[in-house]
């Protein structure tokens, strides 16, 4: 049996290379299809991995509070002395932080940020960063580890003390000769004490831009009460301030001085939080809690809505949900081309067996039986359809290689997929096998070999 089936690889082989240039034409349809297959999956497995990483930088089940500085209104036409009167708001503030910690239930934590571009200046270099106050949940919220040093303490927390975290890319650009800890650092027009770096975090240009992230390692971290007593608290603008600002902005625009969109709300900005993120339990809980956070704010700015709720990971999930569909779309592109393969297949084979008539014919009339033709056909489909499946691996992982290099989209090849695509080659040689094989064995020995 082993001899006979052996025999017959052998002869289906010794076809092959007799039409190496068919027979590779034959085997196009497979290798397009193949390497289709191995592109999409690794496009796939690459944007389920950037996916993941995402949820990752925003944290899982979070909720994003950011302000928006009110825009000015003005009245058209004739209107009620009640609808002049302006609202007033005191904006996002930490006491807003307070009340969402003790009424809304499914809450974990509430981690508020107020950010400032400051300037960082050591042994001579200076170099512009983003100065964080935060508490001490931020850092859990956040995903955040700890490479080094301590987190702060609760007395400096209260007390507002000159401590700061650094990112990692502030260590390599200011101590890379030294330890930081204990070390001072000038942020702004105050001196930091450097109580600990956080490890780096890996982050592209892209999430940046999509996910509205910034850098996390050129940032510096101070307690939020420090930001507050040492540097700035916005709450305490007034609206004669905040007219005045206008007032110089209308002068500086009229004295032909260029001023920037963001300079101009950063004027108005009455807002003493610059984010909030709401950590809640449970994936399911996300939107009623966001429901509740917003009738909750409307109701302590007086109806101003002068705020913006996120949730990053619906976001997130909406862009899987895309690459999903993205995903289906391109399968099914590779599986039609895998479909034509395997017709063409067929095709060629049923014209081998037209152009072979006398030699089926031979085999038949010198004691090979049906069984014998058979395998004999399907070897050579299965041989055409594996060779082209080794040639549609290997093109498939150039082809995703030069999409993750050119297109600058992630791509990860793994090796259930390559098996998965070489096993539907095989099969399909197989599948689309079985007729021709079938028809040559059922060709009468006699009328064979006296066809012309």
């Amino acid at each position: 049996m082993i001899e006979k089936i052996s025999g017959n690889f052998s002869i289906a082989l010794e076809a092959i290379l007799a039409n190496k240039l068919r027979s590779l034409l034959t085997a196009l349809g497979i290798i397009f299809g193949v390497a289709a297959v191995i592109a999409m999956l690794g496009i796939g497995a690459g944007a389920q991995e950037e996916i993941l990483e995402q949820i990752k930088l925003v944290g899982v089940n979070n909720i994003i509070v950011k302000p928006i500085v009110e825009q000015t209104e003005e009245e058209v036409g004739e209107v009620s002395p009640a609808s002049k009167k302006p609202k007033f708001s005191p904006g996002l503030t930490i006491k807003d932080v307070e009340s969402l910690k003790n009424i809304i239930p499914g809450i974990n934590s509430v981690s508020p940020e107020i950010i400032m571009d400051k300037y960082i200046i050591k042994n001579g270099i200076r170099r512009s960063a983003k100065l964080v106050g935060v508490e001490d949940s931020y850092f859990n919220v956040a995903n955040f580890n700890l490479g080094y040093g301590e987190m702060f303490t609760r007395d400096q927390m209260e007390q507002g003390d000159p401590v700061c975290i650094i990112g990692k890319s502030i260590e390599d650009k200011f101590f890379s000769d030294e330890e930081p800890l204990g070390k001072m650092i000038k942020v702004g027009n105050q001196w930091l004490q450097i109580v600990g770096v956080l490890d780096r975090r890996l982050i592209t240009d892209e999430n940046i831009n999509r996910l509205g992230i910034r850098d996390y390692n050129m940032d510096v971290y101070v307690p939020i009460n420090t930001m507050l007593i040492r540097y700035r608290d916005r709450s305490l603008i007034t609206k004669t301030m905040i007219e005045a600002a206008n007032s110089q902005m209308v002068l500086s625009s009229n004295d032909g001085e260029e001023t920037s969109d963001e300079e101009f709300q950063e004027r108005r900005n009455y807002h003493q939080l610059d984010r909030m993120v709401i950590s809640v339990s449970e994936s399911e809980s996300l939107n009623k809690v966001a429901e509740v956070l917003s009738r909750m704010l409307e109701r302590r700015h007086f109806g101003v809505i002068d705020y913006e709720i996120e949730i990053p990971e619906l976001l997130i999930k909406q862009q899987q949900r895309t690459n999903q569909i993205f995903n289906v779309v391109l399968g099914a592109l590779a599986g039609i081309s895998l479909l034509v393969g395997g017709i063409g297949i067929m095709n060629i084979m049923l014209a081998s067996v037209m152009e072979r008539i006398k030699e089926i014919g031979l085999r038949l009339a010198v004691g090979a039986q049906k069984a014998d033709i058979i395998w004999q056909f399907l070897f050579e489909a299965m041989l055409i359809s594996i060779a082209g499946g080794l040639i549609g691996v290997v093109l498939g992982i150039l082809i995703a290689i030069g999409i993750s290099n050119i297109a600058e989209i992630p791509t990860v090849i793994t090796l259930s997929s390559i098996l998965l695509s070489f096993g539907v080659a095989a099969t399909v040689g197989l599948i689309f096998g079985i007729a021709p094989a079938r028809k040559a064995a059922n060709q009468d020995p006699i009328t064979s070999l006296r066809y012309e």
